[in-house]
């Protein structure tokens, strides 16, 4: 028996047989050949055949993940049409008379070199993983093996893997995988938000599961607390399926609290509202008691486009998400483009650091981003009849900023009067604060806009100096650290000063241990994965908000470190 810690990513507790994801030989020998033509015609049969893959792992994904995670393989394509890649390939195989296995390999792995060595730049660092993931695929086709097929999974497992690309997320059965871990991995990869997707329990980051566990091992995984038992005594698996069970039992509870109004013990109503990237989302955040949509990711509707989506395109999905939630709030973020969010048919620019370069409202209020803006916002304009919108702009560091894209709002819309356009006289124009510099600055904010929303994904990340996805430094990623605590309580006082409400948008939103503090600071509105609303609900209705009020106080005051502030929460609420 050995017992191990890894990261808890998903909820649930699982005890099954372990599946040992074994990847495929895709060993190969360098080869001269002779018949180039050849060579290079079975190189472009390898490549169809992948992007065949992927277009059906992707409609895969998109039916039972939603659109918004079936995107990365939008990425996975596009490496598989990089013309510069596949050209560079075709030249060693024309030039140096070698197979197509090892040009490939050779191509590959330069990029995929270069691109890891990129330490300062997080989006270069993803699309590495992103080719090795894809270089996998093409080899398999290539030397005519098969990778593994997780979707032929037939008994109840736990898969033990180092790690999970996405293409292997997706093809989890829930009703077989009880549970998946891993040695590497974080809370924000790519495997670990599938897995709260799919609603399978998860822990990643143990280090070492796979050089542990052995064929025909049983595991013991509870993904609340991150503990992982490898062939359990009688007694702690008896102790871990009691945990399941009760697991199962509280989220019937939860369930019950789907129409339920959201008010602490003392009687004060929060808004409890859901992240969504496409309008199919909407049907979750409903079946999940929703209050409200606190954060629309219109990208989604310009990613995996050929081109860019027309105002009536954009009109009828937003009209469509209005509709469905019945005079509900919903707050539409404008296109969050840049970053690591690239569409092919807009040349952005090659930067160092997209991550904190020429991206969402700065291309929006940009010359080259000003007439796909302005479509956006006739769209937005036009369907507010049909609902309560919210429009929220992305990455806001300067007033001027929030000021040019409401020149440009207004200017629409009186485009839109002028041709006789119905259009909502009841609008809320906001900004997402997601850059230290907003956060500090929120007091003048405040006077001028209807409402902010704290992005906490990205102002931690850029208030640590710490990228999330770098596991080297993903200790760093404090979400309870006083620090992030002050500038949260910043926008928030701020908010109240001038009588406009302040909401979260990022994953701390739904974190139980988060939740206690944010009550305390008088957050408003809650936004989160629709799958975490009715915990959170059960949650506020064990909370006194002037003891939570306290309970702040003192983090703020008395804490200076991550793990002090999460035991006073613990000491507050109980575990």
């Amino acid at each position: 028996m050995s017992r191990l810690t890894g990261i808890a990513v998903s909820d649930g507790v699982a005890v099954a047989k372990a599946y040992l994801l074994i990847q495929t030989d895709l060993s190969f020998d360098k080869i001269v050949v002779s018949e180039v033509d050849d060579e290079k015609s079975r190189f472009d049969a390898a490549i169809a055949s992948s992007i065949a893959d992927l277009q059906v792992i992707r409609e895969k994904a998109a039916k039972s993940l939603g659109k918004e995670q079936a995107a990365v393989f939008d990425a996975h394509l596009m490496i598989l049409s990089d013309s510069e890649m596949i050209g560079d390939i075709k030249e060693r195989i024309q030039t140096d008379k070698i197979n197509a296995e090892v040009a490939f390999k050779e191509v590959t792995s330069k990029y995929i070199d270069l691109f890891e060595n990129m330490d300062d730049n997080p989006y270069m660092q993803e699309r590495a993983a992103d080719i090795r993931d894809v270089t996998k695929r093409v080899l398999a086709h290539l030397l005519g093996v098969a990778l593994p097929d997780l979707s032929m999974i037939s008994e109840e497992v736990i898969v033990v893997a180092n790690d999970l690309t996405p293409s292997d997320t997706v093809q989890l059965d829930r009703r077989f995988v009880k549970a998946f871990v891993t040695d590497i991995g974080g809370r924000t990869s790519h495997s670990a938000i599938m897995a709260r997707s799919l609603e399978i329990p998860a822990v990643v980051g143990t280090n070492e599961i796979t050089s542990l566990v052995k064929k025909n091992d049983v595991l013991a995984v509870n993904g609340l607390t991150g503990e992982v038992i490898i062939n359990p005594t009688s007694k702690e698996r008896e102790n871990f399926l009691s945990e399941e069970k009760k697991y199962i039992e509280q989220k019937e509870k939860w369930k019950l609290l789907k129409d339920a109004e959201t008010l602490t013990l003392d009687g004060r109503h929060f808004e409890l509202a859901a992240n969504i990237g496409t309008p199919k989302d909407v049907t979750g955040v409903l079946d999940n008691g929703g209050e409200a949509i606190g954060l629309y990711r219109t990208e989604f509707l310009y990613m995996g486009a050929a081109d860019f989506p027309t105002e009536d395109e954009q009109y009828e999905a937003y009209k469509m998400v209005l509709e469905q939630m019945h005079g509900k709030p919903v707050v539409v973020r404008t296109m969050d483009i840049g970053g690591d969010k690239k569409l092919p048919y807009f040349d952005l620019p090659k930067e160092m650091n997209p991550f904190l370069g020429f991206r969402a409202l700065r291309i929006s209020v940009s010359e080259e981003g000003n007439g796909m803006f302005r479509t956006q916002l006739r769209a937005l304009l036009r369907a507010s009849v049909h609902g309560k919108l919210r429009i929220m702009f992305p990455m806001v560091a300067l007033l001027e900023e929030f000021r040019a894209a409401k020149v440009l709002y207004e200017e629409e819309k009186a485009k839109l009067l002028v041709d006789g356009i119905s259009i909502s006289e009841d609008i809320q124009l906001g900004v997402m604060i997601e850059i230290p510099a907003s956060a500090m600055l929120a007091d003048k904010f405040a006077k001028e806009v209807d409402f902010m929303s704290i992005g906490t994904n990205d102002l931690i990340q850029y208030t640590m100096a710490a990228d999330r996805m770098n596991e080297k430094v993903s200790y760093l990623y404090q979400p309870y650290h006083p620090s992030i605590l002050r500038l949260i309580k910043n926008v928030i006082d701020a908010g109240k000063r001038e009588r406009k409400w302040v909401g979260m948008c990022g994953e701390m939103a739904g974190d139980q241990t988060a939740v206690p503090l944010l009550v305390g600071m008088g957050l408003y509105e809650f936004s989160m994965s629709a799958t975490s609303i009715l915990k959170t609900r059960s949650l506020m209705k064990r909370l006194d908000t002037k003891k939570m009020a306290e309970l702040s106080d003192r983090a703020l005051s008395d804490c200076n470190t991550h793990e002090e502030v999460e035991k006073l929460v613990h000491r507050y609420v109980g575990e």
